[in-house]
Parts: C-alpha cells; sequence; structure tokens
C-alpha cells in the first residue's frame, strides 16, 4: 500500500517563501502555492524541499517525529485510495479507507456488510465496546476469510474501550473485546471519549481517569497485545494532556471530520505530532435523507463536475487532506463507492469545500465540555 499525507505540492524547486498570509504564500515573489487550510495563519513557515515534492509547514517538527518523510508524502498519480495506507509513527500501516459498524447489529446483517466489503477490497473494519457487535463481527471474520482467500494479517480490527470502563478494569474490558472478536491480538485500540460514565463531565476525576486509562493501554501495547493505540473524540486539550506528559503518545485520534466541521488548531496539533486523524462522520449526519452537507450545492456542483457521487467529493476532500475515513454503509452499491475513488479535487474545489467549515456543524456527540 502506499502512503498518503501531505501539506502542499509544488512542482518546482523553490528558494524562498515571503509574503505569507490568509491560504496563500507567495514564493520568490513570482510563484503562488496554496497553504495547507489547516495551517491558516501568519505565523512562521517551516519549508523543507526534495527533489521532487517541497512541503510548507507553520513549524519545523522535531527531527525524528517522521511526519514529513518523503514516504509519507507520496501520492499516486491516479488518486486510487482503495489500497493505499497512512504509516502511523511506531511503522504500523493503517488503511486509508476502512468500514464503520455503528448501529450494524443483526447477525445476517454482519455477515452480508462484511462479505460485500471484503468482496470489494475493504480491509480496515472499525466497532467499538459500546456497539454491541464484537462478537457478531469476530464470527463473520472467522467464517469469511478463508472464502477470500485472506488471513488474519491481512485485515486491520480496531475496537473501544467503553466509557463506562473503570481505568483499574481496562486490561478486562480489553480481554473481553478479543474474546469478543476471536482475536489474539487487535490492530488497534482506542479510547471511545474523553469523559466517563456517572461521572460529572466537569469533575476533576475525568483528567486523572485518562491519564491512567492511558498508561493501562500503553502497557497493552508494550506487551505486543495490540499493534497501535490511540483515542476518539480527544479535544485539543484532551490530547495534550497526554501527549505533553506521557512517554507514548496517542497514534491516532478518531473524531468527526467533514467539511461543515473543521477544528483547525487540533488539526495542526495532530499534524505537527504525528497524530494520525481518522473521520467519522464524513458525510454528515448518521441519516443521508435531508442532509443538509450532502445536499449543499458546493458538494453537488463538484461532484457534477467530476460525474462522481456528492459522498465520494466528501471522502476525497478528507483524504486529500490528509485524513483517513471509515464511513459506514450495509447497502453494496454504496459500499463501492466509499472505496472506489479515483478521483482529485482541483486546489480551487479544495478551498470551496475549505470554506464551508464556516457553518461550524456538528452531527455528533460533542467532548467539548469534558473537563
Amino acid at each position: 500500500m502506499d502512503q498518503i499525507r501531505y501539506l502542499a505540492q509544488i512542482p518546482k524547486c523553490i528558494n524562498a517563501l515571503c509574503n505569507v498570509g490568509g491560504l496563500e504564500v507567495r514564493v520568490a515573489a513570482t510563484q503562488t502555492v496554496s497553504l495547507h487550510p489547516h495551517f491558516a495563519s501568519t505565523d512562521s513557515i517551516w519549508y523543507q524541499n526534495w527533489s521532487n515534492l517541497s512541503v510548507v509547514s507553520l513549524h519545523q517538527p522535531s527531527v525524528d517525529s517522521g511526519v514529513l518523510s518523503e514516504e509519507i508524502f507520496k501520492m499516486s498519480e491516479d488518486h486510487n485510495y482503495r489500497d493505499k495506507s497512512f504509516t502511523l509513527r511506531d511503522g504500523i500501516k493503517v488503511p486509508a479507507i476502512g468500514l464503520g459498524t455503528y448501529r450494524v447489529n443483526n447477525y445476517d446483517i454482519v455477515y452480508e456488510t462484511m462479505n460485500n466489503a471484503l468482496a470489494r477490497g475493504y480491509r480496515l473494519f472499525d466497532t467499538a465496546a459500546i456497539y454491541g457487535n464484537e462478537e457478531h463481527l469476530g464470527r463473520a471474520l472467522r467464517e469469511l476469510l478463508p472464502q477470500h482467500n485472506l488471513q488474519r494479517e491481512d485485515v486491520f480490527i480496531t475496537t473501544k474501550l467503553a466509557p463506562s470502563v473503570n481505568n483499574k478494569s481496562v486490561r478486562r474490558a480489553f480481554n473481553r473485546s478479543l474474546t469478543n472478536l476471536g482475536l489474539d491480538y487487535l490492530d488497534m485500540y482506542l479510547i471511545n471519549f474523553p469523559g466517563y460514565a456517572k461521572q460529572n463531565p466537569k469533575g476533576a476525576l475525568n483528567k486523572k481517569r485518562r491519564e491512567e486509562t492511558w498508561l493501562a493501554i500503553v502497557k497493552l501495547y508494550d506487551e505486543g497485545k495490540v499493534n497501535a493505540v490511540g483515542v476518539s473524540n480527544f479535544t485539543l486539550k484532551h490530547l495534550r494532556e497526554l501527549t505533553d506528559v506521557m512517554a507514548i503518545g496517542p497514534m491516532v485520534n478518531q473524531i468527526e471530520y467533514h467539511p461543515y466541521y473543521v477544528d483547525t488548531e487540533l488539526m495542526q496539533y495532530c499534524l505537527q505530532n504525528n497524530i494520525l486523524v481518522q473521520a467519522y462522520n464524513s458525510f454528515g449526519g448518521l441519516s443521508l435523507r435531508n442532509n443538509d452537507l450532502m445536499e449543499d450545492p458546493v458538494v453537488k456542483k463538484i461532484a457534477n463536475k467530476h460525474e462522481v457521487t456528492n459522498s465520494q467529493v466528501l471522502l476525497a476532500w478528507a483524504l486529500q487532506r490528509g485524513v483517513a475515513v471509515i464511513p459506514k454503509s450495509v447497502t453494496p452499491e454504496h459500499m463501492e463507492e466509499n472505496i472506489m475513488i479515483n478521483l482529485k479535487l482541483t486546489e480551487r474545489q479544495m478551498l470551496s469545500l475549505d470554506a464551508l467549515a464556516v457553518k461550524n456543524k456538528k452531527y455528533s456527540w460533542d467532548p467539548i465540555h469534558i473537563a
């Protein structure tokens, strides 16, 4: 699988940057490149040039961060993302497109969905303890992998620690998920939410429990029981609490992310600290009916221009911004659309979608009030 993640591609070698402001950077007073919108600021710019690729960023990353390696920033010419992956800082490769399984609970539906997904090239499957479908997912995989000539190592399984779990019970919850899934290791384990059940969201105990929970998860990682560890729904504040003080910080932050909702500061922090952002709710709300994002005139205009679906435009936008996606679908046609993306949006189209963030509309739970 190729790796995809970038800030900006510049076709020629560039010697200087100047007149930084807004979304554009004037280069040598003659050439203009677009600055990644997650870094739209007049702050200092860091610049790096390779033989065929140049990158601009607000800050120079640490030498060992690996964020700006040439390998990570490579992109294929055809922009077919089905077989692409992101490389985490520990070398683990995460498929760029996965399948979300929230509210897919009936075994027959799980089986049929997994069968269709595997046939279409899906290799990452995202679940959580609170989804209540781990056992169904594991059973379906055991039956289906041989039918598709696949081994366990050919798929990437993510599950999440439930908010109801006491930090002292992390190992027990992890082992329960392993048993439910019928696995002897996990590809990725995430903290589902920064708050805890039956806990005052404003209480100081949330921070203490997050830190203790994270230490327990890192121990599982150190023992080789899980290949990658991360969080979900963490704000910048929550993320900093772990990355600033822990020896091993989150490798992934799974969050709501789409043109109507972009947390610029959080995205900037994740990129600077080599934390992969994995998006859910890429199409807006859970229901596609009367969905204002899917029906937004800007989205529809771009889709018509490329003769693709609205959902493909939204996924391509996220992928071109260096964000992994896990769209949910149980419909074969939609599953096909979501993974067979062979589309490159123009810079103007990308910026027109970026501009929709002024709506600042979230469709899912908001962790901003969790202390």
